[in-house]
């Protein structure tokens, strides 16, 4: 497992990316005004990444949270993993309750999962497609 980026969700996502790219000045290392999704060169090329608050709502199955401030999660620590589906069941076993459970996110390119800290940070398990992976179910 290792670090990959700390992703800030966002509600307004052309603004903040208009700040962290022309008002602090960071170097964009994916996306643009428009998108989802925008990373930015921190020391590491991408160490910050703004993402739709909405979408990753939508991915840890919770709608409600776009009617309540409070349900909205602000930030998300993202994870690297080899596999998904081994890391969630060797994490499972560890007492990890997870939201989620591994899936597929077509659209991003990624199988994740999803769980929180003791503190309650989101945290998000992520692995690119893989033959082996992809599509496996956990029903």
């Amino acid at each position: 497992m290792k670090f990959s980026n700390i992703r800030l969700l966002v509600h307004n996502f052309d603004k903040c990316f208009t700040f962290y790219n022309d008002i602090l000045g960071l170097e964009c290392s994916w996306g643009k005004p428009g998108d989802n999704f925008a990373s930015f060169n921190i020391g590491h090329p991408s160490g910050l990444a703004l993402f739709k608050a909405e979408l990753m709502s939508s991915a840890i199955n919770n709608a409600d949270a776009n009617k309540n401030e409070i349900l909205q999660d602000k930030i998300a620590i993202i994870l690297q993993v080899d596999s998904v589906n081994e890391t969630y069941s060797l994490l499972q076993g560890k007492g990890v309750n997870f939201l989620t459970e591994p899936k597929d996110m077509t659209a991003w390119g990624i199988r994740v999962a999803h769980f929180r800290d003791p503190e309650n940070n989101l945290i998000e398990l992520y692995s690119d497609f893989t033959k082996r992976e992809m599509g496996r179910s956990f029903n």
